[in-house]
Order: C-alpha cells, then sequence, then structure tokens
C-alpha cells in the first residue's frame, strides 16, 4: 500500500510529537531523537500495512519507537551525553522545568515506558500489557513500584 502524501502528512502532524517525546525519554539527547523519529516514520512509509483503527495505528508507533530506541541504545558506538548540554525537546511546550517528567526520564527504562504508556498516554494496564508483550501484573507491578521510586525521590513535591 502506498500512502498519499496527504495521509502521511496528516499521521505525522498526529503522532510526531508524540513519538519525539518517547524517543527523547530513551535517548536523552536531541540528535539520536531526531534520528529515531525520523527513522519511525520511514518504517512507517515501508510498512505498508492498513490499520485496523487509529488506537491500533498509534499502538504500532508506540511499540515501533519503543523497540528502535531500545537497540540505539544498544549499539556499541553510542555514548550517553548529559541532557543539560542539549536544547530541550521543542519550541511548543517547556517540559524540561517539570521536574516530575524529568525524574520520569531518569527511571530504568522498564519504569519509564510504562509510566509514559499510562500517565502521558493514557493507556490501560491491559493496553500496555498488550503492546508491551508481558503479562498485566508485571505492568501494574512496574507502575507501584515506579510510583514507590518517585514517591521517595520527588518527596514533597508530589
Amino acid at each position: 500500500m502506498s500512502y498519499s502524501e496527504e495521509n502521511f502528512v496528516s499521521t505525522y502532524q498526529l503522532y510526531v510529537d508524540m513519538i519525539y517525546r518517547l524517543c527523547f525519554s530513551f535517548l536523552k539527547n536531541k540528535e539520536d531523537t531526531e534520528d529515531a523519529v525520523q527513522s519511525v516514520f520511514l518504517k512507517y512509509l515501508k510498512h505498508g500495512k492498513k490499520f485496523e483503527n487509529e488506537c491500533h495505528e498509534k499502538a504500532w508507533f508506540i511499540v515501533t519507537a519503543s523497540n528502535l530506541c531500545k537497540d540505539m541504545l544498544r549499539q556499541s558506538w553510542r555514548h550517553n551525553i548529559s541532557i543539560e548540554t542539549y536544547d530541550f525537546i521543542s519550541d511548543k511546550e517547556d517540559m524540561a522545568s517539570d521536574d516530575v517528567y524529568m525524574t520520569i526520564m531518569n527511571l530504568p527504562n522498564k519504569y519509564k515506558t510504562v509510566v509514559y504508556l499510562y500517565y502521558y498516554e493514557g493507556y490501560k494496564t491491559h493496553e500496555i500489557a498488550e503492546m508491551l508483550h508481558k503479562p498485566s501484573s508485571t505492568i501494574r507491578n512496574h507502575l507501584t513500584e515506579a510510583r514507590r521510586y518517585l514517591k521517595k525521590i520527588l518527596g514533597g513535591i508530589l
């Protein structure tokens, strides 16, 4: 299936900010994040599959972006650079000043992904479990552990 230019542009506009935030939460720098976002949309163009509905399409983007970022993190040439050395996310929103968001970004990946999908994207635990191919109980445990960790770190902010 070939996507029309209009279809691609509207899909891009619908998901680009979400994908950027998700990728940035993994990669923590602007350059790698931009590369990942571009790669996700290239995969979308090559994918060529018609989605069942918008939820299915959104889930595909989230899973694809997460997997791509995990692959990038495994690459031996990649090095971590402090987040403070980069401009943050976008001109549209200044999440860098949000202590809670910044703390979530520094959680281990197993917590960060679940917390992001649950609180920022609004998915239910059973939906996250399906996306990540894990039992619902594992997702609930990760959320509980992440909340405990965040409470300890953030203390009076929550």
